[in-house]
């Protein structure tokens, strides 16, 4: 009890996030590897449009509170209901670009607003 009134506001919202992974079933983003297939779920820090090769592409960072991974949509300007602070969950192969862990055009599903 202590140590939650100790800690600051983003320490608590990653906790909570790290457990909300456990619960569903999900992989931790932190435990992710180059070419492995998962299945995470996170918050939606960030969403922007950044084409890629001359190429539409709508790019995301999804954080699980363990850390952050890159989503990104080939070809896509918008997505109805992907924007920040949106809760998903997001499967596909994670290859790694620059350092960071990504998923191209993932499987997802939004959470339901109600459960945020």
């Amino acid at each position: 009890m202590l140590d939650r009134l100790s800690s600051s506001q983003e320490d608590l919202e990653s906790e909570e996030l790290r457990e909300d992974a456990d619960t569903s079933g999900c992989t931790r983003i932190g435990d992710c590897h180059d070419r492995q297939i998962v299945t995470v779920t996170g918050t939606l820090r960030t969403v922007t449009l950044r084409p890629r090769a001359g190429v539409p592409a709508l790019e995301a960072e999804l954080f699980d509170g363990s850390a952050a991974l890159d989503v990104v949509w080939l070809g896509r300007r918008s997505i109805v209901g992907i924007e920040p602070g949106r809760k998903l969950i997001a499967s596909g192969r994670i290859s790694m670009s620059r350092g960071r862990r990504v998923l191209f055009n993932p499987k997802y599903e939004l959470r339901p607003l109600g459960r945020e």
